[in-house]
């Protein structure tokens, strides 16, 4: 689940209202949230850097670290977690969200060469005009665009998110894809201009943006994008150019996602210009763009359109088992910025049509409206009911009791040629130290304790009758430092300290220990 930090004091100002961290907490559960931690920047730096703990200053800004359903990219900034929540609170109306009626010959354009179809084949593309930015609202645009990068584009294998001071360059725009030779320009925040396979080369030393250069290191040619006058504003989905760099004085913004997945680059934009199109002269108002392709076929972007979708009232109320009127489903789903309109079928069933708007790229289904209703209505007051025909299977009750004393417990897909589809799933338990120290005895430790509460003994090596370690060599590990879980007789898990290898592979600066082991083995 993704984690928003966001400023205390500013989130409070902009909800109209003072919370206590408890009155906060509460708002935050009602709506399907979770205040997960309460630090302040000094201190987050200080853990990152494994400093010790000092008592926090008066002036230091209190951060509210807030959990937020994966698929709600809505909620990834403060603007979307305040409009939501004042919207859920009744303060707010939903918003329109409005395409500029400009003819299409005043259009930007944006034209699509043949060769990015063997890199990286589609582009979407909108204006902000008459943004005003200060520096929290700028730092929020910028964070939106890591924890999009982060989730829905996948690190940017699938969705990279280019922002550009529209000022400082001009149209038409022609996104191209060249051998990298050929592409010259200053990156951001460099003052030297390289050629793109120099560039590359530059970025292998650093920490934030070498994990991306495997996405088109070894295709032949590279995108890019550049404007009239063939200023490059980005080699995506590396780097932007410094030439149109955006600041706090920018005024108006031209956003382009390039992509291999059209669907999901048209979430990330419609989420980035809903979110700070707040902050326009006309507010809720984005101009758009003309894309062209190579076939002369050209597409209109963004489509901030309302999405319609039919849902019974009966399914609604029968999903969570409580009886609501139509005039409550409807002010329960508006608390959620679901526009509904009520009628009645040839059937002579209630209906409701339902307008999704473009910031609920998650309402993908009918269930997706009744959890909406009940989340709305509280999940604390859907009466508890226990349905005797129904028993819980042994590895899930098994499952939730281990849950109550460590770390975490799911499925993983494992290769298996006996069955019809390849694989199977098979229970594991997992936990990960991560610290200044290896932390191998803590998890050590771990182990032992989920065999004590389970009620196995530890045994000499070769008794069936309870558990044993033994000395493994797993490449995961550091040699000398791993051991095999025996129990009965069987290897049932691994623990250790992983290996350096492993943790610079995934830009893990920190020595780490971990555990896994088949859960299923004990049933």
């Amino acid at each position: 689940m993704p984690t928003v930090s966001v400023g205390r004091d500013r989130l409070l100002h902009a909800l109209g209202r003072t919370y206590s961290q408890e009155e906060f907490e509460d708002l935050c559960f009602k709506f399907g949230i979770e205040l997960d931690d309460v630090t302040t920047e000094k201190a987050i730096i200080r853990k990152e850097k494994h400093l010790e703990e000092e008592d926090p200053s008066e002036d230091e800004e209190v951060i509210y670290k807030i959990e937020v359903p994966a698929n709600r990219y809505d909620l990834l900034c403060l603007e979307g977690l305040v409009q939501a929540l004042r919207i859920f609170n009744g303060l707010d109306p939903i918003p329109t969200y409005n395409v500029a009626n400009i003819s299409k010959e005043s259009m930007l354009k944006m034209h699509v060469r043949t060769e990015t179809s063997q890199v990286r084949p589609y582009v979407v593309c909108a204006v902000l005009r008459g943004v005003t930015f200060d520096e929290a609202r700028y730092n929020s645009f910028i964070d939106l665009q890591d924890r999009l990068h982060q989730n829905i584009c996948r690190r940017r294998t699938l969705v990279a998110i280019g922002t550009h001071d529209l000022d400082t360059i001009k149209g038409p725009f022609t996104y191209e894809a060249l051998p990298p030779p050929q592409i010259n320009f200053i990156p951001l925040k460099q003052t030297k201009n390289f050629r793109a396979d120099e560039l590359m080369e530059f970025y292998k030393s650093d920490m934030k943006l070498k994990k991306f250069l495997n996405i088109i290191e070894d295709s032949p040619v590279f995108p890019v994008i550049y404007d009239n006058s063939r200023t490059v504003l980005s080699l995506p989905p590396i780097i932007n150019g410094a030439h149109s760099a955006i600041s706090l004085e920018t005024k108006n913004l031209f956003i382009e996602c390039t992509t291999t997945d059209l669907t999901k680059a048209n979430i990330v934009l419609n989420t980035t210009v809903a979110m700070f199109s707040v902050y326009c002269a006309r507010k809720f108002e984005v101009e758009p763009v003309e894309v062209i392709y190579p076939d002369g076929k050209s597409y209109i972007c963004p489509d901030l359109s309302l999405y319609q979708m039919v849902v019974p009232l009966p399914y609604i109320t029968s999903t969570f088992g409580v009886s609501l009127s139509v005039h409550e489903v409807a002010g329960l789903l508006n608390k959620m910025q679901l526009h509904t309109e009520p009628s009645v079928s040839k059937e002579k069933q209630t209906i409701f049509t339902i307008y999704v708007p473009p910031t609920r790229s998650d309402i993908l289904h009918p269930c997706d409206v009744a959890e909406d209703v009940a989340i709305a209505y509280g999940y604390n007051e859907i009466p508890k009911m226990k349905l005797p025909s129904l028993k819980p299977q042994s590895l899930n009750q098994f499952s939730d009791l281990i849950r109550t004393e460590i770390f975490e417990v799911g499925d993983v897909v494992l290769l298996n040629e006996t069955k019809d589809v390849g694989a199977s799933n098979r229970r594991y338990l997992a936990a990960l130290y991560c610290g200044s120290t290896s932390g191998f005895e803590l998890i050590h430790g771990l182990v032992d304790r989920f065999m004590e509460v389970i009620g196995t003994p530890f045994v000499a090596p070769g008794d069936r009758t309870g558990y044993y370690i033994q000395s493994s060599d797993e490449p995961e590990f550091l040699s000398g430092r791993q051991a095999n879980l025996i129990y009965k007789g069987k290897q049932i898990g691994t623990f250790g300290i992983v290996n350096p290898q492993v943790l610079d592979n995934f830009d893990i600066p920190d020595p780490c220990s971990f555990v896994e082991l088949d859960m299923e083995s004990f049933l």
